[in-house]
């Protein structure tokens, strides 16, 4: 049994996420997680509230409420929703908690023994209208280096150059809008990345089978202009991990916090200490560490672009500088981003569909299929109400819904419900089977290599492979004249249903299940061999006749969605 740690890029907590972020770290990697459980390994996924910082704060301030309460307010939110899609995690937890903090404070003392942390004096962007000095991410303006107008102030999301603030021109508060900002002194740690980037680069170097995507992005980081730079790792912040060296108090650091970027990540490792302290595993070392038995663990993180370099270079500087036996990532699935409707999905305008939104038009299953098989991989790619009624129509209504429905239906009405006895399989029967043993071998192998688009593309091909044959075989016309011909026609295709029901689970778990109960005594598990696994059930086994698995959408439909969110929440 192969042992597979699976973290999603923690989403932050102020507010509900679009499908945008959704189909950029935590759909992909349930996905795969899914799968790696159907095959019989052993999982451990892990996923959690991002929760410092200023947008928390300024979020809980919005909302009238302490910054705590809003933060567990919003954890309680989002889980629910994570719910509503069937994220499969093992735990999702919380940045701000008390095993984050510890740990946090923990590898910024290794750090500083290992000579990893500096302290520098330097000037800060501080907003007089705002009366408070301003994070990176609140200051905006243009980008050097490209010219974007947007770009943040610890990086442009156009060029993905790292930025400092004073690098912008026309600077600006994004908070009140103000330009009236001036450098003011105070004291800040820096990781000391410089120092490790030989390192980072030969430990990348090392890295089997990265996308492109994900290598080109930490290359860039590490060698465009004056290469990887020393980072901040505090900010002058009421919220969030006081800063502190392990246990002890750090002299001059007094009323400061740790950045977001170095402690979030950390929460991975801490997340599954609150997995284990929540009474939901065993030992969450032997996950972690590879002194305690992590050195047999796969290790593969999900995320959009915007967060590679922080996975790529920032953690595994702290884990590496550490000097501890901690588990590196071994695989890097990156996304490009999803646009909606010939723009982009937009949280502040409220431009797109959002996760609570989308479960409230359909149930999650629609959502799954059609973000999976359109995943922005190799590039950005775009939602349009059109495509997702065609995708759902033609995949997931005409060709696996359809499939059940006739097979079913006609079983009934001919058979009633159990699963005919008689007759047997053929030359049609034997070519479907060599035909899915080969496209099965298939799917599993783009499983592995996490090629989601393929994998889905695959695995429609297997759907309609199923059509394809009933058509050609015609139960139908072959009862009239020879009932037995009927009879194995229709028991082999009603043991098609529990076969793609393993099959689709990663994917549409919950039309799976709908698929799996309609032959409840069908073996459950994943169809090493397609032989075996449509020789069972045998005649006389019970057969049930599902709910329609898909409805089809309408072009009413479409038009009052395309209206609903062409940008309107607050």
């Amino acid at each position: 049994m192969a042992r597979h740690l699976i973290t999603s890029a923690i989403p932050y907590i102020n507010g509900i996420k679009h499908l945008g972020n959704l189909v950029g770290s935590q759909l992909p990697a349930d996905l795969f997680a899914r799968y790696q459980r159907a095959r019989g390994n052993e999982v451990l996924f892990l996923c959690a509230t991002d929760e410092h910082g200023t947008p928390a704060e300024l979020a809980a301030a919005k909302a009238g409420q302490p910054v705590a309460e809003y933060c567990a307010e919003m954890h309680q939110v989002q889980s629910r929703i994570a719910e509503g899609f069937r994220l499969s995690f093992d735990h999702f937890g919380r940045s701000s908690s008390p095993q984050n903090h510890a740990l946090t404070q923990h590898f910024a003392g290794r750090l500083a023994e290992a000579g990893l942390i500096r302290e520098v004096s330097e000037t800060q962007m501080y907003s007089k209208a705002d009366g408070r000095f301003l994070p990176d991410r609140y200051i905006e303006g243009t980008c050097p280096n490209c010219g974007f107008d947007s770009a943040r102030g610890d990086q442009c999301d156009n060029c993905t150059k790292q930025l400092d603030p004073v690098d912008l021109i026309n600077p600006h508060s994004t908070i009140s809008g103000s330009t009236d900002l001036e450098m003011r002194e105070t004291k800040h740690l820096y990781l000391c990345q410089s120092k490790m980037k030989d390192q980072l680069e030969e430990w990348i170097d090392t890295r089997v089978g990265w996308p492109v995507l994900t290598t080109s992005i930490a290359k860039k980081w590490l060698t465009d202009g004056d290469g990887l730079q020393d980072r901040g790792i505090t900010r002058d912040l009421d919220w969030g991990i006081p800063v502190k060296r392990g246990d002890a108090d750090w002299p001059g650091m007094e009323g400061k916090v740790f950045y977001v970027w170095f402690d979030a990540p950390i929460e991975y490792i801490a997340c599954a200490q609150e997995w284990v302290d929540a009474g939901k595993g065993p030992d969450w070392e032997r996950w972690w560490r590879t002194d305690k038995g992590a050195d047999d663990v796969t290790y593969t993180q999900f995320m959009g672009k915007d967060n590679v370099p922080f996975h790529t270079l920032g953690f595994p500087a702290t884990i590496l500088g550490s000097g501890e036996p901690w588990k590196l990532v071994d695989f890097i699935k990156s996304f490009n981003y999803l646009n909606y409707e010939g723009g982009q999905f937009s949280t502040s305008r409220g431009r797109g569909v959002f996760m609570d939104q989308a479960l409230e038009i359909l149930p999650a299953d629609y959502w799954r299929w059609w973000l999976l098989s359109h995943a922005p991989e190799s590039s950005d790619s775009e939602f349009t109400w059109e495509n997702f009624q065609a995708s759902v129509n033609k995949d997931l209504a005409d060709v696996l819904g359809n499939f059940v429905s006739r097979v079913t239906k006609f079983c009934r009405s001919k058979f009633g419900e159990i699963v005919p006895e008689g007759g047997s399989y053929g030359p049609q029967e034997e070519a479907l089977i060599a035909e899915l043993a080969e496209r099965l071998r298939t799917y599993e192998a783009q499983m592995e290599a996490i090629e989601v688009r393929k994998a889905a593309q695959e695995l429609r091909a297997i759907w309609v492979a199923g059509n394809e044959y009933l058509q050609a075989s015609a139960p139908w016309a072959a009862f009239k004249e020879d009932p037995e011909r009927a009879a194995a026609i229709v028991r082999f295709s009603l043991n098609l249903i529990p076969f793609y029901a393993a099959l689709s689970s990663p994917f549409i778990p919950d039309a799976a299940e709908a698929m799996a109960a309609a032959l409840p005594d069908a073996p459950v598990g994943w169809p090493e061999d397609v032989a075996t696994a449509l020789s069972a059930p045998t005649g006389g086994a019970a057969m049930q006749v599902p709910d329609n698995l898909f409805r089809k959408l309408t072009d009413e439909d479409v038009d009052n969605w395309k209206a609903r969110y062409a940008g309107v929440r607050s």
